[in-house]
């Protein structure tokens, strides 16, 4: 039980409002993994769930169920040519917003980061 969150039969349900950023590192295969990292990407995007990819992660929002089965075939197909993998995930689970926080929550900075005598009218 976390706090009173918890819900009789709330471990098997479906949760919405989910993101996701995560970073796979096929280990043993040299040193340079670039194009099994492009793999991955080509997974999640094919997902057809929103995502971007930066520098170090790769960021998803979907429903719980389909955000860890792609990352869970990222990882298999990494499994397939390299004898260790790594996964780093960071998980915000947020049930009840509306799909579209991958943008949103980076626009809300953005606009904080704008200097309040360029966002007055002129």
């Amino acid at each position: 039980m976390v706090g009173s969150r918890w819900r009789p039969g709330s471990s098997g349900e479906t949760i919405l409002g989910m993101l996701a950023a995560f970073s796979i590192t096929p280990m043993g295969t040299g040193e340079s993994v670039g194009d099994l990292v492009a793999e991955t990407v080509r997974i999640v995007r094919a997902s057809g769930l929103p995502n971007e990819t930066n520098a170090m992660f790769t960021n998803v929002e979907g429903e719980w169920d389909e955000i860890m089965a792609v990352i869970k075939t990222c990882v298999d197909t990494m499994a397939q040519v390299a004898p260790r993998v790594s996964v780093v995930m960071k998980l915000d689970h947020r049930p009840g917003e509306p799909s579209g926080r991958i943008r949103r929550k980076v626009e809300s900075v953005e606009h904080k980061l704008v200097p309040e005598s360029s966002a007055l009218p002129r």
